[in-house]
């Protein structure tokens, strides 16, 4: 299964350092536009109303090229102004195309050079180039999103993401590197996701985890149901997918699982966020 042609597009920001309404959280920056990882569940698609495409979410890039200058003139402005700086809400800053524009390692010497502290939230193993920058920081955490270990289901997902191995690859580099790592199980995919094999798989490598259940209402369940068909068990295992995703009582039993399995592992738990 591949991922869809993506249509990009330079543009000129008008700004780039927003406040957060993130709890804890008090600046995002999101160098693209979009995202190519197009993964199937993701519900950041309402942001297409914003940006002026027709294409389908996650088909589409829109490349803020002129980010680190605006960035730069921001914190200027800002003097000695610290807080929290999300990197990657709603686009993941080290998507594919972070290897030509190095935006994201542009801003992250930015806020090096400033007062604030860092958090990059991805899914990809291309932030394992800026290591050198990310040690730069007096604080600084990367928070890898994974969904599972299953090659197969992450292919037919999330078609243009690292695979589940490059992630965990790249976790075990940051952390040997002395950065401090965390893990975010987003989503957990009823049915798919071995919560117990991904404990295992950040064993030792994470200094927290947390975890979201599916966002049955943001979903776009025409495209996880194509995807989920192609899968064994085709039309019936989405039929389970869906009566399970849609079950309080299900993500109760989840919810548990996950808590004794935090303990179980020993890896401090920062959360379970139900949609």
């Amino acid at each position: 299964m591949t991922a869809p042609a993506i249509l990009v597009r330079e543009i000129r920001a008008k700004s780039i350092l927003t406040k957060s309404n993130i709890p804890g959280a008090d600046f995002c920056v999101n160098p693209y536009v979009g995202c190519a990882h197009g993964c199937r569940y993701c519900y950041a698609r309402f942001m297409k109303r914003f940006t002026g495409h027709d294409e389908p979410w996650g088909e589409f890039v829109d490349v803020r090229v002129n980010a680190v200058e605006l960035l730069h003139k921001r914190l200027v402005s800002m003097r000695d102004q610290g807080g929290l700086v999300l990197v990657g809400t709603v686009t993941d800053a080290y998507q594919p195309l972070e290897r030509k524009y190095e935006l994201t390692r542009g801003i992250l010497r930015e806020l090096a050079a400033s007062s604030f502290d860092v958090t990059v939230l991805t899914k990809s193993d291309v932030v394992v180039r800026d290591v050198d920058v990310l040690a730069d920081f007096e604080r600084c955490e990367v928070e890898f999103s994974i969904t599972g270990v299953d090659e197969r289901v992450a292919a037919a997902l999330e078609p243009g993401a690292a695979s589940p191995a490059r992630r965990l690859a790249a976790l075990r580099k940051l952390h040997e590197a002395g950065v401090a790592t965390r893990v975010f199980v987003s989503p957990i995919l009823p049915g798919l996701t071995d919560l117990r094999a991904v404990f295992e798989a950040v064993r030792g490598l994470a200094e927290g985890i947390s975890a979201e259940t599916l966002n049955v209402v943001a979903a776009d369940w025409g495209r996880l149901a194509a995807a989920l068909e192609k899968l064994p068990g085709g039309a019936d295992l989405f039929r389970e997918f869906w009566k399970s995703a849609r079950s309080p009582a299900y993500w109760d039993d989840v919810e548990r699982e996950f808590a004794a399995l935090a303990r179980e592992f020993g890896i401090p738990l920062g959360g379970f966020h139900r949609h």
